[in-house]
């Protein structure tokens, strides 16, 4: 690539702004607790979610519960995506391999940051918290409602661990013939995490990059919040 096909990309990453008009988030609208605003934004981004499949099968503004989940290894930050599968007055729940990176991570330090972007609400929440694992039961239950071939997966793949494309189709298919006929238990290295979140932070995109940040953070059994400034 030569210089000047170089700066032509440059300046447009920096030419590239779009002004957040969508929507505010005031102190006057906030709820006690900050949970019930979470389920409302959830919602939203269903429903516009759903509104671009009605519009175009093609138009798919990706899984509306997918959540970064940060944890700490080594003293450094790790990220990636997962997907929100359960939100109650415990916290906000997701299922993976206990033997995942995560979640030998998790086991060694229960602190987390959740994070969801709704890009087309112009909106994310930022999540503060503790992991712990759910009850197995409750795991078990989950695992039940997956389908199949994701139940099968989770025998097959040794998660976070090197492995050829070969090998990995070949442990699929002896699990594959092991389940045969039958039903797939849930294995025992696999379940939810529940995050009990410490603090909750709202993000609602404003013109000239004011915008709208509220910060909720646990006091005892209640809730305090308070402006950020963007």
């Amino acid at each position: 690539m030569d210089s000047t096909e170089l700066g032509r990309r440059v300046d447009r990453l920096a030419r590239e702004h779009v002004e957040y008009r969508r929507a505010r988030l005031l102190e006057a609208d906030l709820p006690v607790d900050p949970l019930p605003l979470f389920d409302q934004w959830l919602a939203d981004a269903f429903a516009i979610r759903d509104g671009m499949l009605d519009l175009a099968a093609d138009l798919l503004w990706l899984e509306p519960t997918a959540m970064t989940v940060s944890t700490i290894a080594d003293g450094r930050p790790r990220s990636r995506n997962v997907l929100l599968k359960h939100r109650d007055e415990r916290g906000f729940v997701f299922f993976t391999n206990y033997q995942s990176d995560k979640g030998r991570e998790l086991a060694a330090r229960p602190e987390v940051a959740l994070h969801l972007a709704w890009t087309p609400l112009q909106r994310q929440v930022r999540i503060e918290g503790v992991a712990g694992r759910v009850d197995r039961d409750e795991s078990v239950a989950y695992f039940a409602t997956r389908p199949r071939g994701s139940q099968l997966g989770a025998w097959a793949s040794a998660q976070s661990r090197p492995v050829t494309e070969q090998e990995l189709a070949t442990s699929y298919a002896t699990v594959e013939a092991r389940f045969e006929g039958r039903e797939v238990p849930c294995p025992d290295h696999w379940g939810g995490f529940v995050v009990e979140p410490h603090t909750i932070e709202f993000w609602q995109g404003r013109p000239d990059r004011m915008h709208d940040r509220i910060r909720f953070r646990r006091r005892g059994v209640g809730w305090h919040h308070e402006r950020l400034a963007p």
